[in-house]
């Protein structure tokens, strides 16, 4: 498989864009768009499978239940299975690419 994570983006203010690009009963790779969006104030991601996440372009502030952490180009983090968190900011003047790897 071959591909390329800057191509075929889609700018949508109105909804952020999940592309799998892999999938299996361990992995799953999934690259995510976003331009301005955010994760609803009462909203909080709970999951059963870890995340590792790194953030390609843009920015962004991912929220805990006790900090908040900036993402720039390049900035990656592991986040527990179970572990509170929410996206609490992505650029509006800017796409912002993610690589998510939940596993």
């Amino acid at each position: 498989m071959l591909g390329n994570l800057f191509e075929n983006l889609i700018v949508d203010k109105k909804k952020e864009q999940f592309f799998d690009l892999i999938k299996n009963d361990k992995v799953r790779i999934e690259k995510i768009v976003s331009n301005g969006q955010a994760s609803a104030i009462d909203f909080w991601y709970e999951q059963e499978e870890n995340e590792f996440v790194v953030l390609l372009k843009g920015e962004a502030i991912l929220e805990f239940e006790d900090k908040e952490v900036l993402l720039t180009e390049g900035t990656y983090i592991n986040i527990d299975s179970k572990q509170k968190h929410r996206v609490k900011y992505t650029s509006k003047d800017r796409t912002t690419i993610w690589l998510a790897v939940f596993y």
